[in-house]
């Protein structure tokens, strides 16, 4: 670091040694060596410094932005607090990990815990005791650790959103007196979406490094659980539906279906095509935002995509563990892989990412909505659009980016001391084409390449070195990228 700073001071004062000198140097010999010192000094600041830089001139307001958006429909009371210290609360001692689909018992969440704790994976996860569920959510909520927040991927999204002064939000959810309470003032809530008791979900933080037992945490994450009938019901989506008609939103953003791998096979299957039902009633001059979560049966997944789902929406966003699962679920490109090592490479994201609109998305042969995927993971972001369907999306991928960088640090605007660049410096664009090689330059952060009609905004993320919270990080993430987002009227 002082090596840089001498290196700083040095340039300047080779600087103010030229302007002296100026009127005794040739005007293209001093605009030379001034430009030469110039770039010199720009490399000379942080990649972090130079990222945040650009980051600052590529992100702009799109020319025509949304007023009103309508946001739905899970919404919950997140109870959060140190993974590690719940468990030791409640006297389950540390063992070998296990995945487990669902969870019954105390032993359930804790080979779960570890099996995701020991990969650095985020996870969610449904417990199907209710008298289990509650004993454990009410030492969780009586811990002195414990903080409550707004919960859900509508309600966090409407959260995110209703910071921005000129929008008006209405959120429609299982909404309790606690949720209501904690929920921004730009925030409208239909008398019909209020219910007497909150939905609570536990989440259960871990810190980079941080050991229980023989496990360790690769990277910094959350493991989710609840018991939450409400949500897994999808109860409030016909409520939401019939609430447009009256608010009259530029956009939609749905998000809950992942809550209803809970419920039985035949109730699961009934409530889906419900749903289908009820999203095909939004006007199509609606653009809707389909916000993706933790899954684990593939089946279901499976016909999320293929039953309609997909085709009613215009915009999906997801991770890289959803983006994995999604391609698995469907026999697409690079599902044999097992899991993720590591970073996501780029070019196997990008590949998947564009077999996703090419099979689901809109083509001139093809009755579907969908044009618009970001996709967020710790280290980079890629936002992908079929052609002359978005604009603006260069800005709404580093917003999405430098989002990422505040709310998990926990500060107003990105401090270049508090974060670090851990995105590839090089990578290739696929693995299933013939590839494209890019270096990346943090003055120009955002890489843009171009496959079959289809657009690849693509931008590093500054993780946080010490993230203070990571819950609700990819809403936020979506929410911003949105609301920099330009849908051109079709």
């Amino acid at each position: 670091m002082w090596q840089r700073s001498v290196c700083v001071g040095l340039l300047a004062l080779a600087l103010g040694y030229l302007c002296v000198l100026g009127p005794e140097l040739p005007p293209a010999a001093l605009r030379q060596l001034s430009a030469s010192l110039l770039g010199t000094l720009r490399r000379a600041r942080s990649l972090e410094a130079r990222t945040v830089a650009a980051w600052q001139a590529a992100i702009v307001r799109p020319a025509r932005g949304w007023a009103r958006v309508a946001v739905g429909v899970n919404a919950c009371v997140d109870v959060v607090l140190s993974g590690v210290k719940l468990l030791e609360a409640l006297g389950l001692e540390p063992g070998e990990g296990k995945n487990h689909a669902v969870l019954s018992s105390g032993q359930d969440l804790r080979e779960a815990f570890a099996h995701f704790m020991e990969r650095g994976a985020a996870a969610e996860r449904f417990f199907s005791d209710a008298e289990a569920f509650q004993a454990i959510a009410r030492t969780a909520s009586e811990h002195p650790a414990a903080q409550l927040y707004v919960g859900g991927n509508a309600a966090l999204i409407g959260q995110k959103l209703a910071t921005n002064p000129d929008l008006k939000i209405l959120l429609c959810g299982p909404v309790g007196p606690k949720l209501h309470e904690l929920l921004d003032d730009n925030v409208v809530v239909p008398p019909e979406s209020m219910q007497e008791r909150d939905e609570f979900h536990l989440i259960l933080e871990y810190q980079a490094g941080e050991q229980w037992g023989r496990v360790r945490a690769p990277a910094a994450n959350r493991f989710i659980f609840s018991h939450d009938l409400s949500n897994g019901a999808l109860n409030m989506l016909e409520v939401f539906v019939s609430s447009l008609d009256e608010f009259q939103p530029d956009l939609v953003v749905l998000s809950g279906l992942h809550m209803m791998e809970g419920q039985s096979k035949e109730m699961r299957q009934r409530r889906l095509m419900e749903a289908v039902a009820s999203i095909s009633d939004i006007p199509t001059d609606i653009p809707i935002h389909l916000e993706l979560a933790s899954m684990t049966d593939q089946d279901f997944m499976s016909n999320i995509m293929h039953q309609q789902v997909f085709p009613l929406v215009n915009s999906i966003g997801l991770n890289e563990q959803e983006l994995l699962f999604l391609t698995q679920s469907a026999s697409g490109p690079h599902a044999s892989l097992a899991s993720w090592s590591g970073i996501p490479d780029v070019g196997v994201v990008s590949d998947i990412l564009f077999w996703i609109l090419k099979e689901h998305g809109k083509t001139a042969e093809r009755a579907s909505d969908l044009t618009r995927i970001h996709f967020h993971t710790l280290a980079y972001h890629i936002l992908v659009t079929v052609d002359g369907h978005w604009g603006n999306q260069a800005a709404a991928v580093a917003a999405g980016a430098r989002a990422a960088g505040t709310q998990a640090c926990a500060t107003d605007t990105i401090d270049t001391s508090k974060v670090f660049l851990k995105a590839p410096l090089e990578f290739v664009t696929s693995h299933t084409e013939a590839p494209s090689k890019i270096s990346l330059n943090p003055d120009e952060p955002v890489v843009h390449w171009h496959r079959e009609g289809i657009s690849f905004h693509f931008t590093p993320v500054l993780v946080c070195k010490d993230p203070v919270r990571t819950v609700g990080l990819g809403d936020a993430i979506s929410a911003e990228g949105l609301l920099y987002s330009e849908a051109y009227p079709q």
